[in-house]
């Protein structure tokens, strides 16, 4: 045969991780917002939507989503002006970084939510090399209370664990964000106080808290 059988190398790590992660479709499941969780990042039961990869065609209604859903929710320090709007916008320079990728939660083609996961390159903002992150995870409005935050999250957790070499998921959260606070924390996500950090340092009342979830 003209091909290889061999152990990895750590440089083919993260590849591999993605193509093993892309070969096995994401099949998650939903528990009505009424039932508690089994336990952390247990599957629970049924669902009715698709957590996938972003399409092209999707990169500026995902982009629209993510902005009204932290414009709308005050997460914006200086509201419709705030300069950080065009970045949620941006999905199609996050979803074509190295290191990134945008998933979606999906209903047919109606999309009802997204998030970045992030394996290092220039989208990562407080990863370490054995670590992977989560940013920018939104759903819009009329799809919220159906797990679709939590299905994305565990979607995130299990692209980790695939990659090999990841410890743990990171991500960075708003104060205010307390419904988020309580998915993560029911997820098994752990704060990480000591990592605490502002992402506009010349803005003293911007504070990210940090959360991580071993993987």
């Amino acid at each position: 045969m003209d091909s290889t059988i061999r152990p990895a190398r750590e440089d083919e790590y993260e590849p591999l991780g993605r193509i093993t992660a892309a070969a096995y479709p994401v099949s998650y499941t939903h528990l009505p917002p009424d039932r508690p969780a089994a336990g952390p990042l247990e599957h629970p039961g049924r669902m009715d939507f698709t957590i996938r990869p972003a399409r092209e065609d999707e990169y500026e209604p995902l982009g629209r989503i993510t902005a009204a859903a932290y414009l709308d929710d005050g997460l914006l320090a200086f509201g419709g002006s705030d300069a950080y709007l065009r970045t949620l916008r941006d999905v199609r320079s996050r979803a074509t970084a190295p290191g990134a990728e945008v998933l979606v939660a999906a209903e047919d083609d109606r999309l009802l939510g997204g998030v970045t996961f992030v394996a290092g390159g220039p989208l990562a903002d407080i990863a370490a090399a054995d670590e992977a992150e989560m940013r920018m995870l939104a759903v819009a409005r009329h799809a919220r209370g159906r797990g679709v935050g939590e299905a994305l999250v565990r979607c995130c957790a299990d692209r980790a664990r695939a990659l090999g070499g990841r410890r743990r998921l990171v991500l960075s959260t708003q104060p205010k964000m307390h419904t988020a606070h309580r998915l993560y924390e029911r997820l098994g996500f752990a704060r990480a106080p000591l990592r605490d950090w502002n992402p506009v340092p010349e803005t003293a009342d911007i504070d990210l808290l940090v959360y991580e979830l071993p993987v």
